[in-house]
Order: structure tokens, then C-alpha cells, then sequence
């Protein structure tokens, strides 16, 4: 894996200083410790820092085509590259290395911006075309990596793998976007295409974007969407063969390297999917890793154990303290704007013991989105059948004053905890899951800003980032709107933004073999209770894999990647979060109601109220404000 970053004058074809691209590709050196790499022509300069997974001894980049007007900087894998190359030999072009990263200038060449409709992989690119004088960048269809850029106001365009190498720039203007800082207090994440600074942009999942020089800049162009319009009519047997059949194949073309490879176990449905499937393709013991945890209401250890003695993996497992909440500035740094999962701390450890042992490691993400394995999902569906019964006038009659008088009950059992769902019935269908999704839910939002920033949101909900793709949705079943806003949103948003970040901090490469789009568009196109079926997630994955894994794998609750929050805060991170959220640096922003932040401090630490999620998401605003004043290292 690797780190890209480049220049283009917009306006002519001025030198750069070449400290300036220098110090944009050094901030990415993590991505890529192997090699660095540098092109500068007028108006021009790319560079690329290397993490070499494949054709080390000759896949150094920036890389050109035969008569060099064409190159490319890369970052990802393109697993189909050794069908593409016999394609592109015929029409007369010629290879000079056995990379992956090659194929993407003479696809350029051959078949222009259509290029990337041939490419199956995990891809962020920029191809750079001296005869067009266009500068092309582009994206894999699910947002497995990342690229941002930026049009400045001295007239260069900036692009590059992390923000990190943006804010190098001496023309990067660091302002706070208002609208960036609603979205992560609802979502935990700042989702595309926005990012934290008004003058950046992350170029969203499935899409590209042509610059030209000395033409306006245009808006990124979708070339590639997930279709849940209309189900397939296909038997549940005959389904569950295809899938393992297609999920076998998206192993395989994961498993090509030329260093060490594992994958993650975790001891849930996904990770041990893969590590299963992974033995089935290899004459080798996998490596595999996880992470256990000495509070055992977070532990899944042993599950992970049972899998790896099932099939003699070579098992490397690390225990995490549950007071490992050290790492807050660390991550800071690491995503360069407020995120506010807090699983990305052990989704650190995990990488960093991978890393002592492998360059490459398999996933199990995207299982959840595409096999409907989250439990919001079934309760979402539950709280649809119920709306159905109800028409919309009579649920905010009934169920909006039951949600306003309904205690938040955070301390009692999971069934007495209504309040939640209550509010959800009297909304529709996309509100209401918004709203069940939202870290900071509208009224606390509404209580938590202040005045000042209610005016710069000008009206303002975060809201509009889910009606905006549901309208794109194309589909009329429940289950499947949901999926599509999760794959669009917190897939790229959070998931993949987690991976990434915690992986390149090791410059370790992951590979996540259910996020391969062929077999995501095969999973949207069955029918939804092939995936939802009754109170069971994830059905036809399950049943596929019940002849490769034990029961207590397949059919116990799902426990997630979390750690102890609400307790963190009240303990070991009690005076942290005290000088974040009751300091000077959240009063300055002029964004935040004191009178606000001390009640959710002060209610957290009496023990009547949870509001973890809250008061670390302040505390990730705090840890990145700090990064951006230069206090934190």
C-alpha cells in the first residue's frame, strides 16, 4: 500500500517549489516506508511514497508509459491486472515491469476515463496525460481508499492520500467548515465529500474527477453505484452455492503477494469466514491475528482460538488492557480530522501486531453492510412493519409525545430502553434511521451548539447527507435503503477510513474480500430475506459457511469490536475529558453551549445518564483542535 500526492497549476505552467511537494509526500511516509518518489515538469509534480507488496524490484512510481506523456501515481491494488495486460498487449501497448500499477497508464491510454470501469480492486489514483494537459483522479467504487483534494487560492489544485499531505501546502487555509462540524456530532465521522476544512474535499467512492488546465474545476463524476432495485429470482440453495463460490474467488484474487500475508480473527461470522476460506486456498498454515481483551463483556477471544485450531492456523493473539485509552492524540494525528469511533483504538493494536509478523492481512469488513449483520437493521425493519400499520400523521400523534415523556433509561436492561424507538416510530423511514444511527441525536445537537454556530448552519441538518442518497437509492424495500445509506456513508466514512488509517500507521496493506464490487452487486440484486431472515442477520452467509465453521461462531450475538467508553470517562479519563470538554480550546471554537457541556460532564460522572458516545466525541474535537494549533505532537 501506499501514499500519493501531487501538484497542478490550474492557471499555467509555473515551477513548484520542490519543497513543497518534499514536505506533502514526507507527511505520507508512514503509508509507504520502502520508497519515495518525485516528478516535477511546468505546472506539474507528483509524488508517491511506496509500501512494495508486488513487483518490488521494479514497480517504483511516479511510472510512465513508453514515450512518458503519461504517468501515474497509485495507491491500492488492482487484483484483475494479469487479465488486463494480454487486452492491452493486443492493442500494441508494452510493458515494462510485472506491476499492477502499470496497467492503469496504458488503460489510460486505451480506453480514457472508461478505464476505471475495468479495474477490480481497492484503488486511489491520479493519472497525469501531458498531451491533454489533464490531470485525472479516481477512486474505487467503495471508499476503501482514500484521496482528497483541494483548489487553492494562490491557483494550485492539491491532491493527495490524507489531508496531512494537503495541509503541507503554505496556501492550505485550515478554516473549520460549520457544516463538517454538525456532520461528525451526529455521525461520529465527517462524511464525503466533505471534509473538517471548508476548502478540502475527499473525492467520494465510485467516482472520478478530470482537471484541466486552465478550465474551471469541475464536480466529481459517479461512475459506478450499487443497484438494489431489483432482486434476482434465484432459489435460497442455488444462492447459497454462488455465494460461496464467489466469495472462494474474491479470496483468491486477494491472496496474490510477494510478502508475508495473514488475515485478522477476530472470532465473528466475517473474520472467520475468510481465515476459512483462506485455508481451503493455501497448501500453507494462514497467519492469522487477533486481539483479546482482559474485560471478558468485550473479549472474543476464544471464538477467535476455536477457529484457529480448527484449521492449524499459525496464531498470533495479544491481549489489550482495558484502560488502553493512551492512544487518543495518536489517533488524532493518524485521521487528521475529528473521528469519533472509538473501536479504532484496538482496530490500532490489532495492525500493530499484525504488522510484526505480516505485510498483508485479510478483512472481514463489509459483511455487515452487504449481509445485513448490524442489529439496527432488524430493529429498523421491526419499527417499518409497525409504521406500515400506522399512517404518518397518527404516529407523530401517538408516538411523539410516548418518545418526548419516555425516560432515557440508560441503566436499565436493553428492553426497557425505549426512548430511542419510541422517537423513531413517529419519524419516516429515513429520519428515523438517521436517527437511530446519530452519536448526538437533533435535540442534543440543538442544545449542545451555540447560538453562533446555529446561524452559520443557516437551517443546516446533517440529515441532508442521508435524503441526499436516498434519493439515489432506487429501491422500495426497507432493508435495502438502509443497507445502501450505510455503504455510501458509514462504510467509507468509518469503516474504511478506520482500516486505512490504523493499517498505514503500521504500513501494513488490508484487503477485505466482501468488499470486492462484483460480489457487493451480486448480494444487493437477492432478495432481502435471504439476508435478514426473521431475527437472523447475515442468514445466507451463515448457512453457507455452516459446513466450514463451528455453531458457537456462526449463531452467537454479535459483539462488536468496542471498548469500556462509558467507564473510561468516569475513571482513567475522568480529568482528560474534564479539561476537553469544560476547556478553553471547545470555548474558543465559539461552536459549543457551556452551560451544555458542563451538563453532560456532570451527568456522566454522577452515573445517572451514558453519554459516552458525546463526551468522546468531544473529546476527539478537543485531541484534533490541539493537533491543529500544533500543542499535540
Amino acid at each position: 500500500m501506499c501514499g500519493i500526492c501531487g501538484l497542478l497549476d490550474l492557471r499555467g505552467r509555473r515551477d513548484f517549489d520542490p519543497a513543497w511537494l518534499r514536505r506533502m509526500n514526507d507527511a505520507l511516509r508512514h503509508r509507504g516506508p520502502d520508497e519515495g518518489g518525485e516528478h516535477f515538469e511546468p505546472g506539474l509534480a507528483l509524488g508517491h511514497r511506496r509500501l512494495s507488496i508486488i513487483d518490488i524490484a521494479t514497480g517504483q512510481q511516479p511510472l510512465f508509459n513508453e514515450d512518458g506523456s503519461v504517468a501515474v501515481t497509485f495507491n491500492g491494488e488492482i487484483y484483475n491486472y494479469r487479465k488486463l495486460v494480454p487486452e492491452l498487449e493486443a492493442l500494441g501497448h508494452v510493458f515494462r515491469t510485472r506491476s499492477d500499477t502499470e496497467v492503469i497508464v496504458h488503460a489510460w491510454e486505451a480506453w480514457g476515463e472508461a478505464c476505471v470501469a475495468r479495474f477490480r480492486g481497492m484503488f486511489a489514483f491520479a493519472v497525469w496525460d501531458r498531451k491533454q494537459r489533464a490531470l485525472f483522479l479516481a477512486r474505487d467504487r467503495l471508499g476503501v481508499k482514500p484521496l482528497y483534494y483541494a483548489a487553492l487560492g494562490d491557483g494550485a489544485f492539491v491532491f493527495g492520500s490524507e489531508l496531512k499531505a494537503l495541509m503541507q501546502h503554505p496556501a492550505f487555509a485550515r478554516d473549520i467548515d460549520p457544516l463538517a462540524v454538525e456532520e461528525y456530532f451526529a455521525l461520529g465521522y465527517v462524511p464525503e465529500p466533505r471534509t473538517i476544512f471548508r476548502v478540502a474535499r475527499k473525492l467520494p467512492p465510485g467516482h472520478v474527477l478530470c482537471v484541466r488546465c486552465e478550465a474551471p474545476l469541475p464536480a466529481p463524476r459517479a461512475y459506478w453505484d450499487v443497484d438494489f432495485s431489483a432482486p434476482r429470482p434465484m432459489a435460497f440453495s442455488e444462492a447459497v452455492a454462488e455465494f460461496s463460490h464467489r466469495l472462494r474467488e474474491a479470496v483468491r484474487l486477494r491472496l496474490v503477494s510477494e510478502v508475508p500475508l495473514g488475515a485478522f480473527l477476530s472470532g465473528g461470522v466475517d473474520s472467520s469466514a475468510i481465515v476459512a476460506t483462506m485455508a481451503g486456498l493455501s497448501d500453507a498454515p494462514v497467519n492469522t491475528c487477533s486481539i483479546a481483551f482482559d474485560d471478558p463483556r468485550f473479549n472474543e477471544s476464544g471464538f477467535a482460538r476455536l477457529v484457529a485450531e480448527r484449521y492449524h492456523t499459525r496464531h498470533f493473539a495479544d491481549t489489550v488492557d482495558a484502560e488502553d485509552f493512551d492512544l487518543v492524540d495518536r489517533l488524532a494525528a493518524l485521521f487528521d480530522e475529528p473521528f469519533a469511533d472509538s473501536s479504532a483504538l484496538p482496530t490500532y493494536r490489532v495492525c500493530q501486531l499484525a504488522r510484526q509478523h505480516v505485510t498483508v492481512a485479510l478483512s472481514g469488513d463489509g459483511g455487515d453492510e452487504s449481509l445485513a449483520g448490524y442489529r439496527r437493521y432488524r430493529l429498523h425493519a421491526a419499527e417499518e412493519r409497525l409504521r406500515a400499520l400506522l399512517p404518518a400523521g397518527a404516529r407523530r400523534w401517538l408516538f411523539g409525545p410516548l418518545g418526548r415523556l419516555y425516560p432515557k433509561l440508560d441503566w436499565a436492561p436493553r428492553l426497557l430502553r425505549a426512548k430511542t424507538t419510541l422517537q423513531a416510530l413517529a419519524k419516516e423511514s429515513v429520519a428515523a434511521y438517521f436517527h437511530s444511527v446519530s452519536i448526538v441525536r437533533d435535540g442534543m445537537r440543538a442544545r449542545l451548539f451555540s447560538a453562533q454556530l446555529h446561524r452559520e448552519l443557516g437551517g443546516y441538518g446533517a440529515i441532508e447527507v442521508f435524503r441526499a442518497h436516498a434519493r439515489n437509492a432506487r429501491t422500495g424495500d426497507a432493508l435495502a435503503l438502509v443497507q445502501y445509506l450505510d455503504i455510501k456513508t458509514w462504510l467509507a466514512g468509518d469503516i474504511n477510513t478506520k482500516v486505512d488509517r490504523a493499517s498505514m500507521a503500521h504500513a501494513l496493506e488490508v484487503r477485505a474480500p466482501l468488499l470486492d464490487h462484483e460480489l457487493v452487486e451480486w448480494l444487493a440484486g437477492l432478495p432481502s430475506g435471504f439476508k435478514l431472515h426473521g431475527r437472523q442477520g447475515k442468514y445466507l452467509f451463515k448457512k453457507a459457511m455452516e459446513p466450514a465453521l463451528p455453531a458457537e461462531v456462526l449463531y452467537r450475538p454479535k459483539m462488536g469490536f468496542s471498548v469500556p467508553l462509558a467507564r473510561w470517562l468516569r475513571g482513567p479519563l475522568r480529568e482528560r475529558s474534564r479539561s476537553a470538554v469544560l476547556g478553553e480550546r471547545l470555548a474558543d471554537t465559539g461552536f459549543f453551549n457551556a452551560d451544555t457541556l458542563r451538563h453532560l460532564f456532570e451527568a456522566h460522572q454522577s452515573g445517572g445518564r451514558d453519554y459516552g458516545a458525546p463526551l468522546w466525541a468531544l473529546l476527539m474535537f478537543d485531541a484534533f483542535l490541539r493537533r491543529l494549533d500544533g500543542a499535540a505532537t
